[in-house]
């Protein structure tokens, strides 16, 4: 069965009291209450420490937002795969939209932080996902597509055990907007279809995540669809209510 997992995106929010006050106050709420899912908090680089520390002996797992494409070096404000690996974490996000949109994070950049973070033991959460404009030109499967074949070519199964895969239509991230339940089934298919023309075995296994202006009230239907196994979530993660009636909408 495929892991349930819902993952928060900070982005570049938070401070220090902030992330200790969310980490201790989720902890309430986790205290006594079973989830039908795994939690993943992924804070701001200089946050990770505190965040650790902050759900220690907890069920919550660390993530970094990004990761540098090399093993190290003089590589000035880059954090490495092993730097990341001391802090505990046991994700990273890769190829996020704003960082392929803002930081030109190319398909092949994307493929060098994979290799760094599995070496290390950090399982990679690939972001991929189209524009409107490309939605728009019908191009949306081909652009997808593409973003993860280039991947699975240059990885072997075994060595994409641990992946994750977060499917985030770029035209609803931020925006308030969501993609439909049907529109994101649809997408989330498509990306399984290509996992098993490389693998039958991983198209069963890796779980894909929706992104894109998740919250409360609209995590249960998405949820339920047959290809979709939890949120990428944005802004509704720096809610501590909020984020955690999101972890709760699996049934």
């Amino acid at each position: 069965m495929r892991r349930k997992i819902v993952a928060g995106n900070w982005k570049m929010n938070g401070d220090k009291s902030f992330a200790s006050s969310f980490s201790s106050e989720f902890q309430k709420k986790l205290s006594g209450v079973p989830l039908n899912c795994d939690v993943i908090i992924a804070p701001p680089a200089p946050l990770l420490s505190i965040v650790s520390d902050g759900f220690e002996g907890s069920e919550v797992s660390l993530s970094a937002q990004n990761v540098a494409a090399y093993e190290g070096g003089a590589y000035t404000g880059e954090v490495s795969a092993s730097i990341l690996q001391d802090f505990g974490c046991a994700y990273s996000l890769v190829g996020h939209s704003e960082r392929r949109a803002l930081f030109g994070d190319t398909d092949e950049v994307v493929a060098e932080k994979i290799g760094q973070l599995l070496m290390q033991g950090i399982a990679p959460i690939l972001c991929v996902g189209e524009t409107l404009d490309e939605r728009d030109a019908g191009k949306a499967k081909d652009v997808v597509g593409e973003q993860v074949a280039y991947i699975l070519d240059r990885f072997s199964e075994s060595q994409l055990e641990s992946l994750v895969v977060a499917y985030e239509p770029v035209w609803a991230i931020g925006t308030g907007r969501t993609a439909s339940p049907e529109q994101a089934q649809a997408m989330h298919a498509y990306i399984r279809a290509v996992l098993s023309t490389y693998s039958v075995d991983m198209a069963q296994s890796v779980t894909v995540l929706y992104g894109g202006s998740v919250n409360s009230k609209t995590a249960q239907e998405l949820f339920a669809q047959q290809d979709i196994d939890g949120g990428l979530v944005g802004g509704a993660s720096l809610k501590v209510d909020e984020f955690f009636a999101i972890c709760q909408s699996f049934g």
